[in-house]
């Protein structure tokens, strides 16, 4: 999932968030995504949750973090 297009999607900004990861666009974070899934939430839930969101956006949260994990 290491897509270039997607990665781009996601932003760090010292300013916006405390510098953490987010989806570029929006005060959301990338780690509150990943929790999500990680919790069993799906990807609609999600999108019904936060319809300002895409599938896109995350996936780029997910190939986000795959690519920053230890």
């Amino acid at each position: 999932m290491n897509n270039p297009a997607l990665l781009n999607r996601i932003s760090i900004d010292p300013n916006i968030c405390f510098g953490k990861p987010c989806i570029k666009g929006h005060r959301i974070w990338v780690s509150l995504i990943v929790d999500l899934i990680a919790s069993g939430t799906t990807i609609p839930e999600i999108l019904q949750d936060y319809p300002q969101l895409t599938q896109e956006d995350i996936l780029a949260c997910l190939a986000y973090g795959e690519q920053n994990t230890p």
